[in-house]
C-alpha cells in the first residue's frame, strides 16, 4: 500500500477481542489487556468494526449481558479516555485486504483482514489476542502487537 498521511495520532488499533477483554471484567484476558492499556500516554483507536464487534458481544443473549443502550453508553465513556481516537474506514475491501488474500482461509478472518489492512494503511499496530492474525499479516507482521503475557 502506498505511504500516505495518517488520519489519526493513535499508535494502536484495538482488535475486537482486546476491546471486549478490556471492558469485561470477567473476561479471562481482562488482567492482561488492562495491564497493557494502563501504559502511560497510550494513544489507541477503535473503528466501526471494533465498535460493532463490541456491541454484538456485549448485547448477545446470554446471562449477564447488557442492553444496547448500556453498551452504547460504554462506547461514549471510552471516547472520553485521554488516549482515545476514532478511525473511520475510508477504503474498501480490496484496497485494505488484498495484501492478505493469499493467506485468507475462512469467513472468520474477514474482520481480522479489515482491521489489519486498516492498521497497515494508517501506520498503526493492530493489538490482538489472536495468534492467527500474525500469520495473516505475513510481511506486515510489524503491524501486529500480540498480547501474550506481560511482566508486572
Amino acid at each position: 500500500m502506498p505511504r500516505r498521511m495518517r488520519l489519526s495520532k493513535a499508535k494502536y488499533l484495538l482488535d475486537v477481542n482486546v476491546f471486549v477483554a478490556l471492558l469485561a471484567e470477567n473476561h479471562m484476558h481482562h488482567p492482561l489487556v488492562t495491564e497493557w492499556f494502563n501504559t502511560p500516554k497510550l494513544q489507541w483507536a477503535i473503528c466501526p468494526f471494533t465498535e460493532a464487534g463490541f456491541l454484538r458481544n456485549a448485547t448477545a443473549a446470554r446471562p449477564g449481558q447488557i442492553t444496547m443502550s448500556e453498551a452504547t453508553a460504554v462506547l461514549a465513556t471510552m471516547a472520553q479516555h485521554p488516549g482515545y481516537h476514532y478511525l473511520p474506514i475510508v477504503a474498501g475491501w480490496h484496497t485494505l485486504c488484498s495484501p492478505f488474500f493469499k493467506r485468507l482461509y475462512g469467513t472468520k478472518q474477514v474482520t481480522d483482514a479489515y482491521l489489519l489492512g486498516l492498521a497497515v494503511r494508517e501506520g498503526l499496530e493492530l493489538v490482538t489476542l489472536d495468534k492467527a492474525i500474525v500469520h495473516l499479516a505475513g510481511e506486515h507482521r510489524s503491524h501486529v502487537l500480540l498480547l501474550t503475557g506481560m511482566s508486572k
